[in-house]
Order: C-alpha cells, then structure tokens, then sequence
C-alpha cells in the first residue's frame, strides 16, 4: 500500500467522489506554486500562507531581505492586475522565478518598479495561460475573479494540474467543459471557496450516495435585514461594507445581492455532481459555520471556524494532509451563538436565478455570469440603482439564445453577446 492511498484511508475520502476530488499524488520536495490573481484578496491570503510556511519567520528578517522558498511551497509564479506596487512587493519578497501582468498598465511600469527582476515576464492573457501551463507548476491557484480567470484555470486542468479553485466562474461558465477535461486529464479541482472547501471537508468522510443535502451558509451581506424600498437607495460604499468578510469590489456587491450566493449554488452542483434538489442556502451571518451537509440517516456535518481565507487556502495546498495554520482559531471559551435563517428571497431573487441556471445549465451559466459582471460595473459607476442589478440579470438571461452543451468558442461568444445586450439594457431601461 502507498503513502499516498495509506492517507486517503485514513481521511476517508470516498470513492463515488468525482475524480477531481481524489487527493493527488504525494510530490518529493516542495509544491511549485502558481499563484493567478495575486494582489487580490485571495492572491494576499495565499501569500500569508505561503509566508507563514517560511523557512525562517517572517519577523526575523531584515529590511529588503527575501523569504526564499519554504518548507513545503515555493512561488514559482504570479500575476497582478492594477495594483502595481502589491505585486512588485510580492515578488520582492518571495523572489519567482516568473511575473504576469495582466493588464497593459501592469506591464508598462514593471521595468521601473523592479529593476532588479530576473525572472521571466509575461504580459496579458496569453501570459496567464503560459504561467497555469508551465510544466515546472505543481498547484495553480486559481484566484482571479470573474470571466478573465477562464482560460488560464482551463490551461492548468487540460494540463493536469492540481488547481485551488477560487475562481468560481470557471465552473459557473463552462462547468460541463471543465469537470469533463480534468476526468480525462487527471487535473484535480480542490475548493478554495469558503464554502465550498468546508462541503468538500465534511464529504471527505463518505460521498454522494450518502448525501441528502448540502446547505451552503450565506451572511447575507451588509443588506441582510434591508427591505427592498431601502435597498433602492444603497449606495456603492454601503454595498462594500460586508459585516464579516474584507473582499474585492465586485464579490462584495455579489454577496450584497447574494448573487455571489446563486453563482456558489452552480459551482456546488459542477463541483460535487450533485442534482439541484441536493442544495440549499441558509442566512448565517456570524459566518463561523461555512456550510454543513446533511447524510441520509439524519446526521449533519458542519466545518467551523472564524471568517479566514488562509483556513481553506492552506486546507487546499497541503491537502491531504494538515498542518498548523496560520487562520485565526476559534475560541470555544468566549461567548457566542450561531444563528440561521431562511433566505427572503422576495428581497434577494439572485437566488432563485441561481437555481434556474444550476437546474438548465448549458449556456445559462456564461449569460448570467457576463450579465451579472457588467450590471455590477455600472452599479459601482453611479449608472444604475442597487435593486436593477438582478432584474436586468433576468433579461438579458431570458432573452439569450440557449444551448445545451455550448463548446469553448460558443460559450466566448455567449459571453460577449451577453456583456454586449446587458449594456444595451443599462442605457436603455
């Protein structure tokens, strides 16, 4: 008997689970990571990780003086979008080997920023995509948010990577193209998703058969007890403040809408093969219990721990192993409750949304992802009001032509057929 198969014995990791989420093959030496998204917030929780796995402490070194590589990790690449400054300090600290800049501006002012820099640097889409496939990466840590995540999370499957999947749009979009390439390559899909991470945690244990339900467990964002006349009037910096999570600009409007909520329903179903009748969502909003599933004899498990993106990320990157973590812990001393509620879906139809599409999938998926995307810029740029963010959803997904089993170059054109038509429906309501 292997190491390898003497672990998954030990966790139980059942064997009716997709392939992609089977523990992959135990690597000699350190993990090379790819780490896609890197100066947002997953890409700065990685990090934390990734500086906690150090071989020396972080506090010890001196001003200017690198990491290096450590225990386990070793950042082999990165990319950044807009935050300039985030990534040269990244790559300042933890020295790889290759940079992506992923937007011009990135790319134009990276020889000023770093011109120490030795390593390789890819500019754009293509450099993404260049970086996911690079034979030296191990694991390519899906984080870059929305549509532009796409091709490289697909790059990196096609080549039978172990993927963290943060970028939940992959599946959203093309789950059907996704969940079929990485069972014919041997990719694996490992949730870095909150949510999705403690379902995966609490199934380790059995497997579908076994499952009547999963819940996954929502805040409810900063509008959780808004009535929809106040919600009318929110403002963007209203929208933003999340009451438990600190997030980028457009997964905080996705969470104040709860739209982020409907789009985790389709990854859910992709992700764990699940029919939708096996979801549920549940308001919860000290967010201590990331989701629970529920067994066919009546018992539930839950994952708990305090709102911390290292927790899973790390869950991720050693799996299937643990080891000690850098998150916050739970204090089971102080005082505290867990509460849970129905969702009001009068005041939040994102959700019914999300179960139209997990249910018809095909083409529904990449329409109301583009839709969603475009609708929220206009919302965070004054051009529309809160509350017309999920009825033009509906639109534009009502009207667009369907197809059952779109291929890549389908869903492309989808995408940007949809982004096209929900701009058209913003300038003319």
């Amino acid at each position: 008997m292997t190491r390898d198969s003497r672990i998954a014995d030990t966790l139980g990791v059942a064997a009716d689970l997709p392939a992609w989420l089977q523990p992959p093959a135990v690597l000699s030496g350190r993990k090379r990571l790819a780490l896609l998204g890197g100066t947002g917030s997953i890409g700065q929780s990685t990090l934390r990780v990734l500086r906690h796995d150090q071989v020396r402490p972080f506090e010890t070194l001196g001003v200017g003086e690198a990491c290096g590589a450590g225990r386990r990790f070793e950042l082999y690449g990165i990319s950044g979008h807009g935050n300039l400054g985030a990534l040269a300090a990244a790559v300042q600290e933890f020295r790889p080997q290759v940079v992506v800049g992923s937007d011009r501006e990135v790319a134009r002012g990276w020889n000023a920023c770093c011109p120490g820099f030795v390593g390789e640097f890819y500019e754009g889409p293509e450099g993404l995509v260049r970086l996911a496939s690079d034979p030296a990466v191990d694991v390519v840590v899906a984080g870059i948010v929305g549509r532009a995540g796409l091709e490289s999370t697909l790059a990196a499957i096609e080549c039978g990577k172990v993927v963290g999947l943060a970028n939940k749009e992959t599946l959203v979009m093309a789950g059907h193209l996704a969940t079929d390439l990485a069972e014919r390559t041997g990719a694996r899909l490992l949730p870095v998703d909150s949510e999705h991470n403690a379902i995966f945690q609490c199934l380790l244990g059995a497997g579908r058969k076994q499952v009547r339900r999963v819940v996954l467990t929502a805040s409810g964002g900063p509008f959780r007890t808004w009535t929809v006349a106040e919600q009318a009037s929110a403002t963007p910096q209203q929208a933003l403040a999340h009451p438990t999570w600190k997030m980028g600009a457009k997964i905080s409007i996705d969470s104040a809408t709860m739209m982020n909520k409907a789009l985790e329903l389709i990854e859910a179903k992709w992700l764990f093969d699940l029919e939708v009748e096996q979801l549920q969502v549940v308001v919860h909003p000290e967010s201590i219990v990331h989701s629970l599933v529920e067994f066919v004899d009546g018992s539930v498990l839950a994952q708990l721990s305090p709102p911390d993106m290292a927790l899973p990320i790390q869950q991720v990157l050693d799996f299937p192993e643990r080891v000690e973590s850098p998150a916050k812990k739970m204090d089971f001393l102080a005082n505290w409750s867990l509460n849970f509620h129905s969702p009001d879906l009068d005041r939040f139809p994102a959700l019914l949304l999300g179960l139209e599409v997990a249910r018809r999938g095909g083409s529904c998926g990449v329409v109301l992802n583009a839709a969603n995307e475009v609708a929220v810029q206009a919302f965070l740029d004054g051009g529309i009001g809160f509350t017309q963010i999920v009825p033009i959803c509906r639109r534009v997904l009502d009207s667009h032509p369907f197809e059952a089993y779109p291929d890549l170059r389908s869903l492309l054109d989808l995408d940007r057929w949809a982004r096209q038509e929900t701009t058209q429906c913003i300038s003319k309501p």
